[in-house]
């Protein structure tokens, strides 16, 4: 999933650190003894104006942390990174190929009307469906679902999907092979169920609140473009007895200055990022309501491979190894990130990657070599090379690309010239390949490798770098078929040291989550996607 600030076992309640009391009116969500306020309203800043709420159009967490509110999956992973059902009560499968769902009796729409096992068959046909165009149309071919990698590359119909409705409440899904992550895979926002009769009848305009039904705690009740998003309890949502919060409402803040002065004001109760000029200062004066959580996500610099000169390998792999991740990390940033040489993560899945070799010699050494191969290349100081550095308009983002591009430009005399657009332009520029280098950043769709080396896989949607490598593509098949963690893990190295070799994109630094949370906001937990749901939390009296 992309980052704009930058984009996964049946659980008990106890385990979730949740208690249960029937006696306690919300006993569901919140702990013995808390005083609830009388008015249970959240404001949370969003990062952004939404591409879209439409779950097949859209691919970043500004879009996703709404329709997470909004609609329900088949199942959920917890903070803890436990299993739990949602619209499926239960479910089994035959030989890890063929999984069977059981939906839960009575779930419906906010209108009313049911949710049904063939409502879930279509949404997926439509999100494989090349006429959708979704960002997420090669997600089910990751997956392993019978047919929909073919699907989505336009060699199948959409209706050989492997997915089929046994009856209005019993779905099966088959896959080419086993695949240790799908469960965690099919909590995925793309996945949740669509109205079909909702959609036919109003199209692209489906998604107007006066048109909108949703199958999750909140409904859509307001939309004011660049302003601000508001959701209202869906009293007809399964778990509704389990809600706490009556209406959430998500501002589209891009300013992190901005956002920190609001919610000072008591305007905000959850911020979206902290500013990292501010970060220390607010460290000192509100450390109690700051809260710094590990994210499996990495920020990069995406490269156009298929545009001169980064069509050139040496060149790709000169800007990496001239670029100082260290200062990035710990002096521009300084809130805990770690320098990344990785497009996934270390340690991710039960598996530790490590970096290529050259990442751990002296900064001088890779100079020396990211020079040799910039002349190589044909660049030098009577020919530098120069190119165009785009980034998503966001304080964090500019003083990044400002350190990146002085010390290319100290380092190897190389001019990158900055470029800002907003999110929803930004995403069109890369997805149209109108670009020479970009800022880009993936928070992991689940907890496995895969879901960061597969954006490198050729023909995947969301490869907008358009590499291409046979070696990496046979990596990737490797792994999906592997029968243990480790044999996994060999191959998820085999991918990574060819990302290193090949650089179709600067990893810069794995994340951290930074967010100020009011004091009387309870059950705020992030996971380790960065997650955190309106359902989950309650407003204390204060």
């Amino acid at each position: 999933m992309k980052s704009a600030s930058r984009t996964h076992f049946t659980l008990s309640l106890l385990t979730a650190g949740i208690l249960c009391a029937s006696t306690t009116a919300w006993a569901a969500s919140v702990p013995a003894g808390t005083q609830l306020a009388e008015k249970q309203e959240l404001v949370r800043n969003n990062g952004s104006e939404p591409a879209s709420l439409d779950p097949h159009k859209v691919e970043s967490d500004v879009e996703f942390n709404i329709i997470s509110d909004l609609f329900e999956g088949l199942v959920r992973v917890s903070p803890a990174g436990e299993i739990e059902p949602r619209l499926a009560e239960k479910w089994e499968n035959k030989d890890n190929t063929v999984w069977t769902f059981h939906l839960r009796p009575g779930i419906t729409w906010s209108d009313g009307s049911a949710i049904t096992a063939q409502d879930i068959v279509w949404s997926w046909q439509r999100l494989v469906d090349p006429n959708t165009a979704s960002p997420y149309a090669s997600y089910p071919g990751n997956m392993h679902i019978v047919n929909a990698a073919d699907i989505a590359q336009g060699k199948q119909k959409p209706d050989t999907l492997g997915v089929k409705a046994i009856n209005d409440t019993t779905l099966e899904v088959t896959l080419t092979q086993p695949n240790a992550a799908f469960l965690a895979m099919l909590a995925h926002p793309s996945l949740v169920p669509v109205d079909k009769v909702l959609i036919g009848r109003f199209g692209d305009k489906w998604t107007k609140p006066e048109h909108f039904v949703s199958s999750g705690a909140y409904k859509l009740s307001q939309w004011v473009v660049n302003e601000r998003i508001v959701a209202e309890r869906n009293p007809r949502y399964w778990d509704n007895a389990h809600t706490v919060i009556n209406k959430v409402t998500y501002l589209p803040i891009t300013s992190e200055a901005s956002d920190v002065n609001r919610y000072k004001a008591g305007e905000i109760d959850i911020v979206y990022t902290v500013p990292i000029n501010q970060f220390a200062q607010l460290k000192k004066t509100l450390g109690s309501e700051l809260d710094v959580s590990p994210q499996l996500a990495t920020y990069y610099y995406e490269f156009n491979t298929t545009r001169p000169p980064f069509n050139d390998v040496r060149v790709r792999k000169a800007l990496n190894m001239a670029l100082d991740k260290d200062i990035i990390a710990e002096k521009v940033l300084g809130q805990g990130q770690r320098p990344a040489w990785l497009i996934s993560q270390p340690d991710i899945g039960g598996v530790k990657l490590h970096a290529p070799e050259y990442a751990s010699w002296p900064m001088d050494k890779r100079i020396a070599e990211a020079k040799k191969l910039l002349n190589e290349a044909g660049f030098n100081d009577s020919h530098p090379l120069s190119f165009n550095l785009l980034y998503n308009t966001s304080e964090s983002h500019q003083r990044i690309a400002i350190a990146a591009s002085s010390m290319w430009k100290k380092n190897l005399g190389v001019e990158a010239k900055l470029q800002n657009q907003e999110w929803k332009t930004m995403l069109d520029t890369m997805h149209t390949h109108n670009f020479d280098a970009v800022r880009y950043a993936w928070i992991a769709d689940y907890d496995d490798a895969a879901t960061f080396l597969n954006n490198f896989r050729t023909g995947d949607s969301e490869n907008t770098s358009q590499y291409s490598n046979p070696a990496y593509d046979k990596s990737l098949v490797d792994a999906a078929k592997a029968k243990t963690t480790e044999e996994r893990g060999k191959y998820y190295q085999q991918a990574e040291d060819l990302l290193g070799q090949d650089v179709p994109a600067i990893p810069v630094y794995h994340y951290v989550r930074t967010h100020l949370i009011k004091p009387w906001v309870g059950g705020f937990t992030p996971d380790k996607l960065g997650y955190y749901f309106t359902k989950d939390m309650y407003i204390k009296k204060h």
